[in-house]
């Protein structure tokens, strides 16, 4: 007899740790185990987890015992070979956990543990569900309970392996998982109309002849006669109509529901798969203008040499015109293509454009998805088909999907810091990332911005990227013309408490007028930034950050935007006992209240976070907007990421010192980026757009590039100055932030490891010091940063940095303070 093999497994498990665990392979799963499966595993005392198999071997554990695997939960690997390696190069480049990694880039219907929540899907049908007795069993008990976590449900129905039920509960859309449940939306689903299949033709026939020969049923004869018509006219495969276009032909619920009881037609409601809309025409390819021609043509010439060229195209050039050609030109070739945006809001208008020429080859992929649409985009991805899903579009998350020959990557607003993940870790840059990924297929890379980021740029100086120049707007259309408007001027009686000046209020009036539409610009949402006592200067804070309080009138709450707290706004002074509090500063909210009282006539919508929370918002205002049921749209930084409107004539910029005047080394870049991006939305499709900028310092050296909307100048200037004071791009940073709740101990613990890492690393430790905002949830902040120049080593770095950390967090004395590592923290 053959001598069984022991095989063993190491796993990545979703949790923040750096090494992966080994597990032993039951005998009777040798032959079924593979890489890249899910598994049920035992982890600590009494816990249940899902972990990736990243190696199959015959070593087992030297300083532990191995425990057994409970279940393999799929059939097939759910991930490819080289998503191991960018895993892996993601957790050493930007020094974050494996597990980390693993959280961030899987569903979280893929990662089933003891505390997910569970709860029945409010649309689940119990009484006709097709269950077997272990799932009714659960069922049964989610019922009773409403919600109930794995282990709960475990002890219920005394099983080990409660992760396959309900594994098994969510692939029939039974159960939701907490984070469903805490997203407040479920997959969209509608309710359709169809004949029973067991009717035949003559039954049909007989079926009229007989409602039709009484009075009293010829109204179901004819309601059957026009769903039948209605169905015909959707195709020849069709066989279903969706109940709410019946009931547009007046054709009476009470009258489909007697239908239904006798059993001429079945009422039933299916999931709408969002992505599938209807793709009976697809156009041909837009002709490209002669400078985009020239532009198309350089890229491919430059592809030739480089793999990733950065295209400069002014806003409103035509930039998705080029993208469009060349991802006809990557699907000729078979190949898969990632098309990066920095913001959900821009999908909606991005989606229409590109299924008018591509159609159901165009997937979406981003954080507004429930957990279910993800697992399904995923599979998608996976299984390859080259009839859909052969263009993702989506947010820096889609890097992370299972893609097997990915030919070109689109990042379009390669400049935008959207693309930065800040927390939780791992604190990965999408473009930087997508980068690698392209690498990894040999796919081409094509980076495109109005303003590009100073590393992208200095990249294509360096001849590392190519560069392509498009520098006239879309068939000749000339770009806005921009005003500075000094508030600090204004002093108008009638305008003396608005943020309004007199220019830009009658440049409204003019617009309105004249039919056009607006969008103003203000970075802050809420009503007014903060309130203060007028006699003693005193401030609302947040009890848990050191923040003060922004009023939201649409609650009429006082809000921390760090940790959520709320509360009501106060009556008089904490401090002397006054009722003196007056607003200071004014978000999107204020705004939108004051014009609307300067403009009661003009349609007003809101476009920030506090507005755009729900998952079709975005979408739903953009349409209005489009569909000029809005004449003036207000919102934040959403507004300045490629959105094109064809009748903005007007972009006012209410606030551009706030940007100007930020602590941070890449304030100028930034505010550059923003007031040029914003600016460009007006005069898209019409010459003469006009942009009005608000500010008190009219002279500053960088309105006035803006002004003349020279870029180039911005970027040489600003590139000699981050190489005198040896910034980004000429030195790479790592930021390192330690918090506790005890500022005594973290201050020593910060001093210890500022210290520690001073030795090794010399001058090029800064710190440790507060940041502007020193406690955040109760927990003060210190940080320390490592500036290092790019000809050392990167890996070698943080090598020692991480033996660094790991020698300090031996201390039992600091073992409490957190430390959390942000490389390239920009």
């Amino acid at each position: 007899m053959e001598e069984r093999k022991t095989f063993f497994v190491d796993l990545i498990l979703p949790l923040p740790l750096r090494n992966l665990f080994t597990y032993r392979v039951p005998y009777e799963l040798n032959e079924a185990i593979q890489v890249g499966q899910r598994v049920i595993v035992p982890f600590g005392k009494n816990k249940r987890i899902t972990g990736i198999i990243a190696k199959k071997h015959e070593n087992p554990p030297t300083l532990y015992q191995a425990k057994y695997i409970d279940y393999i939960l799929d059939d097939l690997p759910i991930l490819r070979p080289h998503q191991f390696t960018f895993w892996n190069w993601i957790s050493s480049y930007y020094l974050a956990p494996i597990g980390d990694v693993m959280n961030a880039a899987l569903p979280a219907n893929f990662k089933l543990a003891s505390e997910t929540i569970i709860q029945i899907h409010p649309e689940f049908d119990i009484e006709n569900a097709d269950l077997d007795q272990k799932e009714k069993l659960i069922i049964s008990t989610l019922a009773h309970r409403e919600k109930a976590n794995l282990v709960q449900l475990a002890e219920v129905i005394s099983v080990k392996n409660i992760q396959w039920y309900v594994k098994r509960l969510i692939d029939k859309k039974a159960v939701i998982t907490q984070e469903e449940i805490n997203q407040r939306y479920l997959p969209k689903t509608s309710s359709f109309v169809y004949f029973n299949p067991e009717l035949s033709e003559t039954d049909f026939e007989q079926t009229i002849e007989v409602l039709g020969s009484k009075e009293r049923t010829h109204e179901q004869m004819l309601a059957l006669m026009k769903i039948k018509q209605l169905i015909a006219q959707e195709g020849v495969n069709q066989t279903f109509i969706e109940k709410k276009r019946v009931l547009q032909e007046e054709i009476s619920p009470s009258t489909l529901n007697t239908l239904t009881k006798k059993g001429h037609l079945i009422q039933e409601r299916f999931s709408i798969d969002r992505l599938q809309k209807d793709h009976k025409s697809i156009e041909s390819l837009p002709a490209l203008t002669n400078p985009q021609q020239i532009a198309y043509d350089e890229i491919n010439a430059l592809w030739n040499n480089l793999d990733i060229v950065l295209l400069n195209g002014v806003t409103g050039s035509g930039k998705t015109e080029i993208y469009i050609h060349h991802i006809q030109k990557a699907l000729d070739d078979r190949q898969q293509v990632l098309f990066l945006i920095p913001e959900i809001a821009l999908t909606t208008q991005l989606i229409k454009r590109l299924e008018r020429y591509f159609g159901k080859k165009i997937g979406v992929y981003h954080s507004k998805f429930n957990q279910n649409e993800r697992v399904d985009i995923w599979n998608k991805v996976l299984e390859n088909s080259q009839d859909e899903y052969q263009i993702i579009v989506g947010a820096r998350s889609s890097i992370f999907l299972p893609f097997s020959n990915l030919g070109l990557v689109i990042v379009d607003e390669e400049h935008e810091t959207s693309y930065k993940q800040q927390d939780p870790s791992p604190r990965y840059n999408g473009r930087d990332a997508a980068l690698y990924l392209a690498s990894l297929f040999k796919a081409k890379v094509l980076l495109g911005s109005a303003t590009p980021s100073l590393e992208s740029y200095h990249n294509a100086q360096q001849g590392k990227y190519g560069l392509v120049n498009l520098t006239t707007r879309y068939q000749g259309v000339e770009l806005p013309t921009i005003n500075l408007c000094n508030v600090k001027n204004e002093r108008s009686t009638r305008f003396e408490l608005s943020h309004i000046s007199t220019q830009l209020f009658q440049e409204i009036e003019a617009c309105l007028e004249n039919k056009q539409q607006v969008i103003l610009f203000q970075n802050r949402r809420g009503y007014s930034p903060f309130w203060m006592c007028s006699l003693c200067s005193w401030i609302p804070k947040c009890h848990q950050c050191d923040v003060t309080l922004t009023y939201h009138k649409s609650s009429n709450h006082l809000k921390c935007h760090y940790c959520g707290y709320h509360t009501q706004p106060l009556g008089s002074c904490k401090a002397c006992g006054s009722d003196r509090l007056e607003m200071h500063g004014f978000g999107t909210q204020k705004i939108e209240d004051e014009i609307e009282k300067l403009f009661p006539k003009a349609k007003v919508g809101r476009m920030d976070l506090d507005a755009t929370r729900s998952k079709n918002a975005y979408a739903n205002l953009i349409q209005q907007f489009e569909n000029r049921e809005i004449d003036i749209l207000i919102g934040t930084q959403m507004l300045s990421k490629g959105l094109d409107f064809d009748n903005v004539f007007l972009v006012g910029v209410l606030d551009a010192d706030f940007m100007l005047n930020l602590p941070d080394f890449r304030a100028y870049e930034r505010a550059f980026q923003m007031l040029t991006q914003v600016s460009g939305r007006a005069g898209r499709k019409q010459s003469g757009g006009k942009v009005i900028v608000q500010t008190k310092q009219p002279e500053h050296w960088i309105l006035s590039l803006v002004l003349n909307h020279n870029h180039k100048e911005f970027l040489n200037y600003e590139l000699i100055e981050r190489n005198n004071f040896h910034y980004p791009p000429f030195a790479k940073l790592i930021n390192l932030t330690l918090s506790h709740l005890d500022e005594n101990l973290l201050n020593e613990g910060a001093e210890a490891l500022g210290n520690l890492l001073r030795h090794a690393f010399d001058h090029r430790v800064i710190g440790p010091e507060f940041p502007i905002i020193r406690r955040v949830q109760n927990r003060y902040l210190k940080t320390i940063k490592l500036k290092y120049e790019k000809s050392i080593s990167d890996k070698k770095i943080k090598e020692r940095l991480l033996t660094l950390l790991d020698s300090y967090n031996q201390h039992v004395r600091y073992k409490s303070i957190r430390i959390s590592i942000d490389v390239d923290p920009y």
